[in-house]
């Protein structure tokens, strides 16, 4: 009879070698641990940063054999743009697409690239996201965030107005009810104006359009029409107010994760993405003002000038929170 010791060794042997062999058909990286990764956003899955989002999320788990992979969380299924910029440093996410204004609560000199007027078109975006200033405020981020780390700049449009009050100047806008994000400087247009500012998360945009809790709101073309806004709004009004981008933001703990070529591998990829929903973004831009009139939705040009020389001589760079320094640098970028 054989030894309970020796039959109980062989059982052994025979499990590892099963495990053995069961390990050797797995695909490539599907043995070593794998560390998947949140990115949240409060953009619709139409739109041109979650497709970007999604393919870079590919790119991460080809470029480091499986050992990465991003999951993409449309839609502010994760929490509002104030929770999900707050979840970086609580660790509920790993990555965010989110617009400075939101950043700029932790260090707020980064909200000048937001400020009304600043930005002449789409270019002027780009060259601002390649210059030494971005590079400035980016920092000054990071370590007022103790490590939030800003790898892409991504142009999200030049914000227009939509209303069902038509305005044709900045005095018509007087007691117009405009919902704005929950961030100073966009606040500007409407405060300028004698509107009223009323700041709604952007999930429920579409139903305070429609139940008339507000008048109006203030956003691109592409997300006018990503977010269906044209439906329950009659006029859209090229104001042209603010040219905006939304900035990838990683968390100093996922980073902590990540060797130094993982880092960069991470960074190229968000910048490669950046790249290609601009372009989207820059090509959708120039169609969207036919097709909404094809659609019946009535368009009005304004003098874009005379609501600039409003805003700027009503609103005061330090009731923002602003440096006149940094505008000045921003604006004269070509």
């Amino acid at each position: 009879m054989t030894p309970f010791f020796t039959l109980r060794r062989r059982l052994g042997q025979s499990m590892l070698a099963a495990a053995a062999l069961a390990a050797s058909c797995l695909p490539m990286g599907a043995a070593q641990a794998q560390t998947k990764l949140k990115w949240a956003h409060v953009y619709e899955t139409s739109e041109p940063y979650h497709k970007w989002a999604v393919w870079a999320g590919e790119e991460l788990k080809k470029r480091t054999n499986g050992k990465f992979e991003i999951q993409v969380f449309p839609a502010s299924s994760l929490g509002k743009e104030t929770d999900i910029n707050q979840g970086l440093q609580l660790g509920t996410v790993d990555m965010i697409y989110t617009g400075a204004s939101f950043a700029a609560r932790s260090f707020p000199r980064l909200a000048v690239s937001y400020y009304p007027f600043t930005f002449r078109d789409a270019d002027h975006v780009i060259a601002y996201s390649k210059s030494d200033i971005f590079r400035e405020l980016i920092d000054g981020y990071k370590q007022r965030t103790n490590g939030n780390t800003v790898t892409a700049l991504t142009y999200y449009g030049v914000r227009h107005s939509t209303s069902n009050k038509p305005f044709n100047n900045c005095d018509e806008m007087r007691g117009l009810k405009m919902r704005v994000p929950d961030a100073p400087a966009y606040t500007a247009l409407p405060r300028a104006c004698g509107a009223n500012p009323t700041p709604i998360a952007f999930a429920e945009v579409y139903l305070a359009l429609q139940n008339g809790t507000v008048d109006a709101q203030e956003n691109p073309l592409p997300t006018i029409e990503a977010k269906k806004f044209f439906e329950v709004q009659k006029h859209i009004i090229l104001t042209g107010h603010i040219a905006d981008a939304l900035l990838t933001i990683v968390s100093p703990m996922t980073l902590a994760r990540m060797s130094p070529a993982e880092q960069k591998i991470l960074s190229d990829i968000t910048q490669e993405a950046a790249v290609n929903a601009t372009n989207e973004i820059r090509k959708r831009e120039g169609e969207l003002v036919a097709e909404f009139r094809q659609k019946g939705i009535n368009i009005i040009t304004v003098d874009r000038n005379a609501f600039r020389e409003r805003v700027l001589r009503a609103i005061d760079f330090p009731s923002m929170g602003l440096e006149k320094r940094d505008w000045d640098r921003v604006v004269n970028l070509r």
